[in-house]
């Protein structure tokens, strides 16, 4: 018999919040994290904006020397993850190491690191290279330096599949733990590629808003007139549970796992399924998984990018598998205010979903000024909105054809 598998810890740092709370108070209130780019020159640069996380003092968290061994990414997810901890009340003395696990997605991984190294190379030559550049760069740093600073041996491992890479790492930590394989598995995702290549890359695919006079207008989901995303950066990390070691512990409990689904468009490296086939069919297969029909949804947090191809094709994804039931959805877009965190935005996208379901009330897609008439359901325009959200979708789709949706819902002893 499997498991049943609850959310008890929060942790999130992103451009409009250093902790969940903060980041869920900013959400509400529309605010947008979209501002010219501090961490480098982008004289030259086609895009000079992005969501930038802000008076982050990765100090606050652990020592100076070893915040030094841990790339941007790492640093992020590291202090998310104290924070879940401590949000969770959790004292792994009293657990066993050998059951908890750490899984986290990141799309690209170590980037600052890589570009800094990269450029020693060039400037100072091989010999200048830094010894802990690899240990830095690798993907898998991030669940592996949380391990380490607890002393955990379970499971560990990272995801990396674009940007569905948190909502991977997410579901398969929920099946683990529906399986028995783990007690608890601190889980989401972490990226920071707000780097000169990471911004000049995506510029060059075209795939990045170009609105450099009003950075905080640039990401409008859904909307006619979008013209690509904004980058964004930090991550979102969960205590993830079976519900009996949450009882036995007398947690509290955020919200509760029910279904994940996964699969490929099989389609393009960059665009997708134009048909929305693929995206479609992993709501299906996680609502399935979830026991569930789709009329018994409330509410769905878009992958939403603000890129013309994805918010039509999901739109049409959701029309396919929801029939007339998608007039009735709650719809919204995070991106629209934090950005695309591209292998983080899947979980800080499950933070917002959880204290929607939570809270009763979902956050509103920020600049939808203009409806496209492709583009015609109820995406939460501009304001919060109060909502009885009892089961919610939370999707990711990303470069690759990768799709994966995850399905929580209150939890009901």
């Amino acid at each position: 018999m499997q498991k049943r598998v609850v959310i008890t810890g929060l942790g999130a740092i992103c451009s409009v919040g250093l902790t969940s709370e903060e980041t869920w108070q900013s959400l509400l209130a529309g605010k947008s994290g979209a501002a010219k780019i501090q961490a480098f020159d982008t004289t030259g640069f086609d895009v000079n904006f992005a969501c930038e996380v802000k008076n982050f003092k990765p100090e606050d968290y652990f020592p100076a020397p070893q915040a030094k061994r841990l790339d941007r990414f790492a640093q992020f997810a590291l202090a998310s993850a104290i924070q879940s901890v401590k949000d969770a009340n959790i004292d792994f003395a009293n657990c066993n190491p050998h059951r908890i696990g750490v899984i986290v997605g990141s799309g690209i991984g170590g980037f600052v690191e890589f570009g800094e190294q990269h450029t020693r190379l060039l400037q100072k030559g091989p010999s200048r290279v830094s010894p802990f550049t690899i240990p830095k760069v690798m993907v898998n740093s991030a669940p592996g330096q949380i391990a380490i600073h607890y002393g955990l041996k379970g499971p560990n491992f990272s995801c990396a599949s674009a940007c569905a890479s948190s909502n991977h790492a997410i579901g398969i930590a929920f099946k683990l733990l529906q399986q028995g394989i783990a007690d608890i598995i601190i889980t989401g995702g972490s990226e920071a590629a707000i780097t000169p290549l990471g911004m000049a890359g995506f510029a060059s695919l075209k795939a990045l808003s170009t609105r450099n006079d009003t950075p905080e207008k640039a990401s409008r989901p859904f909307d006619k007139n979008r013209d690509g995303f904004v980058m964004g950066e930090g991550s979102g990390i969960f205590i993830m549970e079976t519900l009996e070691h949450a009882l036995a512990r007398s947690a509290k409990i955020y919200a509760e796992m029910l279904g994940f689904g996964m699969n490929d468009d099989g389609y393009h490296i960059t665009a997708p399924d134009p048909e929305g086939e693929g995206a479609s069919l992993t709501m299906k297969l996680a609502l399935d998984d979830a026991g569930l029909k789709p009329e018994d949804v409330f509410y769905i947090n878009a992958h939403g990018t603000s890129t013309p191809y994805n918010d039509l094709t999901e739109t049409k994804a959701i029309k396919k598998l929801f029939g007339e039931h998608s007039r009735k959805l709650a719809i919204n877009s995070t991106k629209s205010m934090v950005g695309h965190l591209l292998g983080g935005s899947g979980a800080i996208e499950l933070v917002a979903t959880v204290l929607s379901i939570r809270d009763s009330i979902v956050h509103p897609t920020i600049n939808y000024e203009t409806p496209d008439p492709e583009c015609d359901l109820d995406y939460v325009p501009n304001t919060a909105r109060k909502v009885d959200v009892n089961i919610a979708l939370s999707n990711s789709f990303g470069f690759g054809g990768h799709n994966a949706t995850v399905v929580v819902g209150k939890y009901k002893p």
